[in-house]
């Protein structure tokens, strides 16, 4: 089953933006997540449509960050994703007459929907600054503190 790795992909360029100075070019982008700059431009853009981050074309253009990252939370990154579903878990869409699978719905859809709250409630609750103070320093990597 294909995981959706967007807000993990998201977050870690957030963060690297920021461990870098706030700015960073859709090539370097592609570099750190293994794909290309049209796929980051693509999926970049949920972001720059919700506020965090801006960008410029061209020679030298770029993205940089438009909020500090103590005013985001890793829910702010999720809800800008557009998701169909936070769980691949799902109902049966198989016989919308069968009074079985109409109960069987019920019962996923509503502990689907309690999952959903306390996850986003759970992303709510973190910082992307409190996830990039657990980022090491590059020269003190490797060495006992």
């Amino acid at each position: 089953m294909q995981r959706d790795t967007r807000l993990a992909r998201l977050l870690h360029v957030l963060i690297h933006m920021h461990l870098r100075g706030g700015t960073t070019t859709s090539q370097t982008i592609a570099l750190m997540l293994h794909t290309n700059p049209v796929v980051v431009r693509r999926t970049m853009g949920a972001l720059r449509d919700a506020g965090f981050v801006t960008s410029t074309g061209g020679p030298g253009g770029g993205w940089a960050l438009a909020r500090d990252l103590d005013t985001l939370t890793v829910r702010d990154v999720c809800e800008a994703i557009a998701h169909t579903s936070l769980f691949a878990v799902g109902p049966a869409q198989d016989n919308d007459a069968c009074p079985v699978e109409a109960a069987v719905n019920r019962r996923i859809n509503a502990a689907l929907a309690t999952a959903s709250a306390a996850l986003m409630t759970a992303f709510g609750e973190v910082p992307l600054s409190e996830i990039a103070g657990e980022i090491r320093a590059p020269a003190t990597r490797g060495r006992p503190r």
